[in-house]
């Protein structure tokens, strides 16, 4: 009898420093876990602005904490009308038809027009001159067809915990998506 109460005893002292051994591993692995959750979801999850939301307000060139700000004008074909004269192109009463800089919309020239046949014109935006300033696309939303559209570019965005053109975007077009789909396209509206 003796044996049997002797083991209680120690059962019980193994069995309490044990379970505080188990708490502890849970407890570290959960911290670890939370840890890895927190990483995991920060590279899952990406900032990209919605397209019907943006109101090109201009916030996107100067409140990316980049320098160059991440968001850049991109243009869907599909949508365009290839026009002689493009509002997301020329000012609104441009003095000619033609490319001279007095002419153009942009600041810094990133839209290159180019004549397809007569009176059709391709217009491509150089990213590396983009400011992301949004006069095309306000100018192309207003008068044309809203084929010019930004988006936040990821090889460029730091994908900042709060991003500071979210926090400065006064129509809440910035949102999180997930990284296997960065891109909000714009499309033609399907009637029917």
């Amino acid at each position: 009898m003796a044996e049997s109460q002797s083991n209680p005893t120690v059962d019980r002292r193994t069995f309490v420093v044990d379970g505080l051994r188990v708490v502890g591993a849970i407890g570290l692995a959960g911290f670890g876990g939370f840890l890895a959750g927190r990483r995991g979801a920060s590279g899952e999850m990406v900032w990209q602005i919605d397209p019907s939301k943006c109101i090109a307000c201009g916030n996107c060139a100067t409140h990316c904490v980049l320098d160059e700000s991440a968001v850049k004008c991109v243009h869907s074909f599909p949508m365009c009308g290839y026009c002689e004269l493009c509002t997301g192109y020329f000012e609104p009463n441009p003095i000619a038809l033609n490319t001279g800089a007095e002419n153009q919309l942009c600041p810094t020239g990133a839209i290159q027009r180019q004549l397809i046949e007569e009176p059709y014109h391709e217009y491509t935006i150089e990213e590396s001159l983009c400011i992301g300033c949004g006069k095309c696309v306000k100018g192309c939303s207003a008068f044309g067809n809203g084929s010019l559209y930004l988006q936040v570019r990821h090889d460029r965005c730091k994908n900042c915990n709060e991003c500071q053109i979210a926090v400065a975007c006064p129509s809440a077009a910035f949102v999180r998506v997930p990284a296997s789909q960065p891109y909000l396209l714009k499309h033609k509206r399907v009637n029917g």
